[in-house]
C-alpha cells in the first residue's frame, strides 16, 4: 500500500525556498525539519544538502506515514527516518541521550504556525533556542502580517478560509512572531520574499 500524501503546492515552492536556504545552511551536522507534512520537501532537499543530514518529523502519524513512503520511494543515505515530534512539548525526540545523529545545526520549518493554534510558534522558538548552538540557524517559511497587514488580497481570504476551520489559526503577524524568537535568544537576520506572497525568515541563535 501506497501511504504518500501529495501536496501540490511543494512541487511549486520547493525549488525557489532551496534557492533561498542553499546560502544560508551550516556546513555541518543535522538538519531538523519540524513538521516535514507530505514529505516532498525532504526527498527533494536531502540528496542536494549533504554531507548535511536531513531529518523528518511530524506530529501527524498520516504524515509520518506518507514520510517513510516517500523515503522508501526516492531514498538518499543522508535522509533520516521521520520521528514524531510534538513542537509543545519540552523536550523533543532529538534532545534525548540516545537520538543517533546530533548535532542539530538548524532547523526548517514550513507552512506549519498560520495552521495550528499560536502555541506551536511558541514551541518552536522555544525548541529552536534550546537545541540550536550559538550560530545555529531557524528557517521559516509561509504567510505573514506585516504590522497586521496582509501582503496581498488572497492572503487576507486565506486567513478568513483558516479561521472558519478554527478561530485559533490565522496568518501571523511577523511583529508577534520576532517577539517570541527573541524570548529565546534568537536574532531575525532576514526576511526574503517568495513566490506567492509567502516569505522565507531567517533567524539565528545568539
Amino acid at each position: 500500500m501506497d501511504r504518500r500524501q501529495f501536496a501540490p503546492a511543494t512541487e511549486r515552492n520547493r525549488e525557489p525556498i532551496f534557492d533561498a536556504l542553499k546560502g544560508w545552511l551550516p556546513s555541518r551536522g543535522t538538519v531538523l525539519e519540524v513538521a516535514s507534512g507530505s514529505g516532498e520537501h525532504a526527498v527533494f532537499f536531502a540528496p542536494k544538502v549533504k554531507p548535511l543530514k536531513w531529518q523528518p518529523s511530524n506530529f501527524d502519524c498520516e504524515q509520518i506515514n506518507s514520510v517513510t513512503d516517500w523515503r522508501a520511494y526516492k531514498p538518499s543515505d543522508n535522509l533520516l527516518p521521520p520521528v514524531k515530534l510534538d513542537v509543545t512539548d519540552k523536550n523533543w525526540p532529538v534532545e534525548s541521550e540516545t537520538y543517533e545523529c546530533p548535532p542539530i545545526t538548524a532547523i526548517f520549518n514550513a507552512n506549519m504556525i498560520h495552521i495550528s493554534p499560536w502555541q506551536t510558534c511558541e514551541g518552536l522558538m522555544a525548541g529552536a533556542g534550546r537545541i540550536l548552538p550559538r550560530g545555529g540557524r531557524l528557517f521559516l517559511y509561509g504567510p505573514f502580517k506585516f504590522n497586521g497587514r496582509h501582503t496581498a488580497a488572497s492572503n487576507e481570504k486565506f486567513e478568513s478560509w483558516l479561521k472558519s476551520l478554527y478561530p485559533g489559526y490565522g496568518v501571523r503577524d511577523i511583529e508577534a512572531v520576532l517577539k517570541e524568537a527573541s524570548k529565546n535568544d534568537l536574532r531575525h537576520l532576514l526576511a526574503r520574499p517568495m513566490p506567492a506572497n509567502n516569505f522565507l525568515h531567517l533567524f539565528e541563535k545568539n
